[in-house]
């Protein structure tokens, strides 16, 4: 079916305006709820900065698809594309560690209900040093989309992308170590994601919802490092991966996943769940979607070096 082959620069071109915009504005929105001494104004910064950072994973991965769908064209300096790559990773990264940033100051505020000055300065540090880094990547994309800017393009790539791949690709335990991280990863986040969502649902009801919330974490460490494992991944065979047909259902689950963990951790009427009380309908639905949504990462995942690879 080649989904990403065949609409990755279409799908690219749309997602990746919501880093830019979006962190633009929602620094904005961060900087005057400082100004203006608005606690839900910084509650909703912080959760755009999350929702940000999740969408920079499809915006990465349409980006090497129409990457590889630019690549060998006549016209196409591979100058361009390597430094466009390198930018794009560069931004992806530092989008990223905003993100979980901004997730653990929310964590942090909802379960000791204090605010926390350093996490805001982190995040606001962060959130600039990622929106140079996309205007850097946006301005590189510009030269790639339009030939007329290629001429006189003074682009040097960082070698950040093709050393990483070189790396993965020639040190023969680098693979089977990284899969080995992201299995456990995938165990010990799965496993925190039932022991939430099946307290939700009624299980263990002796147990409150304040005590499981702990766990959450454990499970944002877990999902973190099978992020980064699974990017290495993907940089090191990134053309092997957006021919997949299993991958992009896997993504598009994953995106679903973390949406669904935002909820956990700061929405208040789960948090009201005391010892022996009943979750509200709401909070039960979200609890079998998050059970539902990383249980079809997992099948997807593992089910990818069998499941086609295009076609």
């Amino acid at each position: 079916m080649d989904v990403f082959p065949s609409t990755g620069p279409h799908l690219h071109i749309v997602l990746n305006h919501f880093p830019l915009i979006g962190s633009v504005f929602v620094l904005g929105l961060l900087i005057a709820s400082a100004y203006m001494k608005n606690d839900d104004m910084r509650r909703v910064s912080l959760i755009l900065f999350v929702v940000l950072g999740l969408l920079a994973i499809p915006t990465y991965i349409t980006g090497a698809a129409a990457g590889w769908a630019y690549q060998g064209r006549p016209d196409m300096s591979a100058q361009i594309l390597d430094a466009h790559r390198d930018a794009a990773l560069l931004a992806f990264t530092f989008i990223g560690l905003t993100g979980v940033a901004s997730w653990l100051v929310l964590w942090r505020e909802r379960r000791y209900a204090r605010t926390s000055n350093a996490g805001f300065i982190a995040v606001l540090v962060l959130g600039f040093v990622s929106l140079l880094t996309i205007i850097e990547t946006g301005s590189l994309g510009g030269t790639v989309i339009r030939p007329e800017l290629r001429e006189g393009a003074m682009a040097e790539p960082m070698g950040l992308t093709a050393g990483i791949e070189t790396a993965i690709q020639s040190i023969i335990w680098a693979w089977p170590s990284m899969e080995a991280v992201h299995f456990v990863g995938m165990a010990v986040l799965f496993g925190v994601v039932l022991l939430v969502g099946l307290r939700v649902l009624g299980v263990a009801r002796s147990v409150p919802y304040s005590a499981v919330h702990r766990l959450l974490p454990l499970g944002a460490l877990a999902l973190l490092v099978n992020i980064v494992t699974g990017m290495f991944f993907f940089i090191a065979d990134s053309g092997r991966y957006v021919a997949m047909d299993g991958f992009p259902p896997k993504i598009v689950w994953l995106m679903v996943g973390g949406l669904a963990i935002i909820y956990f951790t700061i929405f208040d009427d789960i948090w009201d769940v005391k010892s022996d009380e009943d979750a509200p309908a709401r909070a039960k639905v979200m609890a079998a979607l998050t059970m539902f949504s990383w249980a079809a990462v997992l099948i997807f995942g593992r089910l990818l070096p069998y499941y086609g690879e295009g076609g």
